[in-house]
This record gives structure tokens, sequence and C-alpha cells, in this order.
């Protein structure tokens, strides 16, 4: 039901309606009409004791050793970069926001724990391409002959992320070196200055590195296209 959620962005009252509703739904619980459906507090409840379990990350090992068994064990090379994941928008005045980002909590919101439960006191703002975001930002590691998701890590918006193929930003010695210390062949895209223009080799291994680093937008366009978008109405970090 966690999944339904996500893939078609309803809110708890609405995954237990749809649940109930559509066969496909049913099916794919497994529950058939004369099973119980949980009920919306039963989902809200069963999500937050995942969170404070902290077994997200132990599910999807879980989930690899799977692949792993069925002979899918991805080992093509690997890929790694981010996309944004937007939430809704807090109206908060300027001086709850200087709280927020100094880590405190303004003290009218400690009085009421249900006022607090509905303050998303972890998404930041960033500005990329003139444009502002609020929410997270979803850092993956992919595997670059298969596309398996391999690692993932979720962060504020405003994170800084590296990369091992990566554009020619993020190019220089100092990235060089600490790819040869952990074993990995470098692949960041090569830059050109003003009056050395890059090479017809360098260009062709730019293009290499380009067709490769496509295969991560294919799988951050199956997230937007078939899986419910860039966007959750999960509150915090660890929900999220």
């Amino acid at each position: 039901m966690l999944v339904l959620q996500q893939l078609f962005i309803l809110s708890d009252e609405e995954v237990e309606l749809q649940v109930y509703d559509r066969r496909s739904f049913e099916d794919f619980v497994g529950l058939g009409v004369m099973n119980d459906i949980s009920d919306a507090t039963t989902v809200a409840f069963f999500r937050e004791r995942l969170r404070k379990a902290n077994v997200i990350d132990e599910l999807f090992e879980m989930f690899e050793s799977y692949l792993i068994d069925q002979g899918l064990e991805a080992r093509g090379g690997q890929i790694i970069d981010a996309t944004l994941v937007l939430v809704p928008k807090r109206r908060n005045s300027r001086e709850d926001n200087k709280e927020i980002k100094a880590n405190r909590v303004t003290d009218g919101w400690n009085e009421s724990s249900k006022r607090l439960q509905q303050k998303d006191l972890d998404a930041r703002w960033v500005k990329k391409n003139d444009i502002n975001h609020y929410g997270y930002k979803i850092s993956i590691c992919i595997d670059a002959e298969h596309g398996f998701i391999r690692r993932f890590v979720v962060t504020p918006a405003n994170i800084h992320d590296d990369y091992v193929w990566a554009d020619s930003a993020y190019s220089g010695e100092r990235f060089k070196d600490l790819l040869s210390l952990a074993g990995f062949e470098n692949r960041i895209h090569e830059k050109g200055l003003r009056d050395h223009p890059l090479s017809a080799a360098a260009t062709e291994r730019n293009s290499i590195g380009s067709q490769a680093r496509a295969r991560l937008e294919h799988l951050f366009g199956c997230f937007a296209t078939s899986m419910g978008g860039m966007f959750t109405r999960k509150i915090g970090l660890k929900k999220n």
C-alpha cells in the first residue's frame, strides 16, 4: 500500500479507498474481496514504525540480494547522479525560516505537537538554472550496463554532491587523485580552456561519457513519468 501511495501520490485515506475500490490495486497488495483492507490509520502507523526502526536500508539490501540470487548481479561500472524531489512549500515567516536554517525549533511550534508535525524542518531551498526549488535531493548510484540502482542517499536539496561519471565541473587533479586512490577509472568529462580547446580525442571521450550518463537520465525520466513524479507529500528527511 505504501508503494501504491507513492506511485499515485495518494493520501492515507485515498490509498485505503482505492485498494477497496480498484481490483488492480487489490491484486497488487495480495488481498481478495473477502480480506480486511488496512485503514488509513494503520497505514500511517506502519510507515512511522518503518521510520523509527531504520529498516529502509536493510530492506533495500534484501532486494539487492534477491536480484543476485536470481542471477541478476550488476557489475558493469557505476554511474552517480542526483535529482531534486520537491515537496509542498511551507508558508513560514522569515523569523521561522532563520530558526529552521539554524537547526532550531520555534518556541511556538513546541507548544503544539500537531502543529510541529506539519512543519518540515529538513527541506531546503536551492537554485538550479536560476529557478528556486524547495525539497530534497536524491543521489543514486546505478550499474552502468544494467541500470539497476545500487545505492541511494536522500539529503536536503542544498547539499552539494560529487560524481564519478561526471561533467567538466568536476575535472581537476584533486578528483583524479581521489578516484585513483579508491581504485576507480576516471571518466570525468574533460574541459576545454580559452585558447586551448579540446582535442578531437578528448571530444570523443566526452561523447562516450555522455552516452553512459544518459542512462541515468532515463531512470530519472521513469521516476517522473511512471512512478508518481519527482514530488512527495511526506514531511521530514527520514520519511522521505
